[in-house]
């Protein structure tokens, strides 16, 4: 059992709801007053506290869960109190309004306690949180696809993360936390270990007295989740509900990446670090393998949970630095010191692979994972530079990556135009764009719109990213001599109705996908480009000729990733059109939009998640006469555009005026021309 909280702690009966006694007295049914307190040295009745004294409800919910499994059955009678020294309910969702000076910020209390009868889908709608048709909507939906109404809303953004547990605080009479502003006990959360508290999705966040833990649950009705908690930490457990999102932000918390950077590291007498006379570290036989081994994992295990794509680890003056590129933006994490910086490259050269006393080459390895359940690949790649080697993981993880044209962000134009070029029976399909842009993804949704069994789809990619079951996926290997261009040709023989050509490099490999698209065959393929009409002169500059061109391309796609503004904390603004003129738009009057603010969800950034933005442009007779003619990319843009292609800035500005994203990352990701 963990020590008992401070003397110093916040009284969080007059928050909760409960008088200066810990103890909870039992009245008899039919008594109105006060009842004969429990007999001095009896063993308690209830472990679990509940919020309003009710063991349990008809339905079978506990509201919220008030008994420990195998308790002696107790007689339902009401939980005599003090008069609540709490304000009245938050006004208009705002966490902790009214707490007062003995109290925490970020508490909103229940319009009343105990279980509610209504269902949820109605506590959302009388709390404004969506509207009654959207609620019906998403009923009929749940029933058609086997979720629940709440799960729906979720999935379609019409209601948020944050709304749903404050809708579950007030169905079960709960009180509601938000862990952005509650200031969060450490010492109560490492109660529970970080794998319990993601299985159960519940985190210890205050003691409430010497004998009750506070616990935030997304899910309040899990009854085995809390006799689970109060068993591992033995304390009595309260619950409150907080949003999952929220939860997770706090587990990750708790992997303390910088206690294990620190652990081991003496700081004095150290020599000055010499990366070209550092020694190969074998972790087979160093003592320190243990410090070192657990830093590469929790690293990779945090990248994970923070979604982001790509781990950097770059030596400067003997330490390596450490940065994570969430939402396509790198952010540093941490420093590993120089006496285990060597340990942890030579580890992850191990997973990967790699020969660990070659530093003077540059290499590349694989290595597949299981992080919390979920497989997980990483592509390493390890660079020489003048401070040591630097190392950077590109993290393919199958479960994060969305495969459906609906939810990428395309708009309804862009998608039909889509739909409707890659559901032909041959031609070329391009997706053009800068590394990084998602052009693969955009590929792989149409690809699972395609994979049916009355196609035979084959791709050729460098590296097969993600495996997809009914697909035929052919990994480059260079060194054996299968290019692009070699296994664009021998699947040409092996009888397809799709071909997915991860991109086209050189010469050979458009040469035979142009010819693939005319003999027949449906080509899908990435091109780098900075907008869609470039991409035919960018093909005739690379050798095809303009008439090859301008027969097989039916559509070209161009795409960015912009990040979107975090659900939370985004604020209303205007925009003047002053600032609208500086970022390239011909602008009179003034626009109402959303800018970042930063809060806990989002790291502080302002941004969470990210969504495309496109342009496409379908190859009509004009544009084909265009590319016969070898016109500029600008001819071929005013002809398009007349013929109703949007732009990247159209759907940016679009995107801008729904509050998905701010004009100041429209610029940064698409400038200002």
């Amino acid at each position: 059992m963990s020590a008992t909280p401070g003397q110093d702690t916040p009284d969080l009966h007059a928050i909760f709801g409960l008088n200066g006694d810990p103890a909870v007295r039992l009245a008899e049914p039919e008594e109105e007053e006060g009842a004969a307190p429990a007999e001095q040295g009896a063993a308690p009745e209830m472990r679990v506290a509940s919020q309003d004294g009710r063991v349990g409800s008809p339905d079978g919910h506990l509201a919220p869960p008030d008994l420990r499994l195998g308790a002696p059955e107790v007689q339902v009678a009401e939980v005599q109190v003090a008069p609540p020294e709490v304000p009245p309910p938050a006004v208009d969702g705002q966490a902790g309004a009214g707490v007062g000076a003995a109290g925490r910020p970020g508490v909103t209390h229940p319009s009343r306690r105990g279980s509610s009868a209504r269902f949820l889908t109605d506590v959302i709608v009388d709390m404004g949180l969506t509207t009654r048709e959207q609620a019906d909507e998403a009923i009929e939906s749940a029933r058609n696809t086997g979720t629940t109404p709440e799960r729906a809303l979720l999935e379609k953004g019409m209601l948020t993360s944050d709304g749903l547990s404050r809708a579950l605080a007030e169905r079960y009479g709960l009180d509601h936390l938000d862990l952005n502003v509650f200031g969060v006990d450490m010492g109560a959360a490492n109660l529970v270990g970080t794998s319990a508290a993601r299985r159960y999705q519940a985190v210890p966040v205050a003691f409430i007295d010497k004998r009750t833990l506070l616990v935030a649950m997304s899910d309040p009705s899990n009854v085995l989740a809390v006799d689970d908690v109060a068993i591992m930490t033995g304390y009595d457990v309260r619950v409150a509900v907080a949003a999952s999102e929220d939860i997770a932000a706090l587990i990750s918390r708790l992997d303390r990446l910088e206690d294990v950077v620190s652990e081991g590291d003496p700081s004095a007498g150290e020599e000055p670090f010499d990366a070209q006379r550092a020694d190969v570290v074998d972790l087979h036989e160093n003592a320190d393998d243990a410090p070192v081994i657990k830093l590469v994992n929790q690293i990779v295990a945090q990248a994970v949970e923070q979604q982001a794509s790509d781990v950097h680890l770059a030596p400067e003056g003997g330490e390596t630095r450490v940065r994570f590129r969430i939402d396509g933006v790198l952010q540093d994490v941490t420093t590993v010191t120089r006496r285990m910086a060597p340990g942890v490259v030579s580890r992850i050269k191990i997973m990967a692979n790699l020969n660990i006393a070659e530093k003077r080459l540059p290499q590349d390895g694989r290595v597949g994972l299981t992080v919390d359940g979920r497989h997980v690949d990483l592509r390493v790649v390890t660079l020489p530079s003048v401070h040591g080697e630097t190392v950077v993981m590109r993290i393919l993880d199958k479960d994060s990556v969305v495969m459906s044209l609906q939810k990428l962000g395309m708009a309804d134009h862009e998608r039909d135009r889509f739909e409707k070029a890659f559901n032909e029976a041959y031609g070329a399909v391009l997706v053009t764009g800068p590394t990084g842009s998602g052009k693969s993804t955009t590929l792989y949704a149409a690809l699972q719109e395609l994979n049916r069994p009355e196609k035979n789809i084959i791709t050729v990619e460098d590296p097969v990213e993600y495996q997809i079951e009914g697909l035929t996926q052919v990994q480059v290997a260079s060194k054996v001599g299968l290019t692009f261009a070699a296994g664009l040709r021998a699947m040409v023989r092996a009888d397809p109705d799709v071909l997915m050509v991860g991109e086209i490099r050189d010469h050979e490999t458009a040469q035979i996908a142009v010819e693939s698209a005319l003999t027949g065959h449906l080509v899908l393929s990435t091109l780098h480009t900075n907008d869609a009409p470039t991409a035919i002169t960018r093909l005739v500059e690379m050798g095809i000729e303009p008439f090859l061109v301008a027969s097989a391309l039916h559509c070209v796609v161009a795409q960015r990733l912009v990040r979107t503004l975090c659900s939370t904390c985004k604020q209303r603004t205007i925009i003047s059109a002053e600032v609208m003129r500086q970022s390239g738009y011909k602008a009179v009057v003034d626009l109402e939009a959303y800018e970042p603010v930063g809060c806990g969800r989002c790291a502080g950034s302002g941004y969470k998640g990210r969504a495309g933005i496109y342009e496409v442009m379908m190859i009509s007779p004009e544009i084909r006469t265009l590319a016969l003619e070898r016109r500029p990319a600008d001819e071929i843009r005013d002809v398009a555009i007349r013929q109703g292609m949007r732009r990247l800035r159209d759907d940016g500005l679009d995107k801008v005026r729904a509050g998905r994203t701010s004009i100041a990352e429209e610029m940064r990701v698409l400038g200002t021309t």
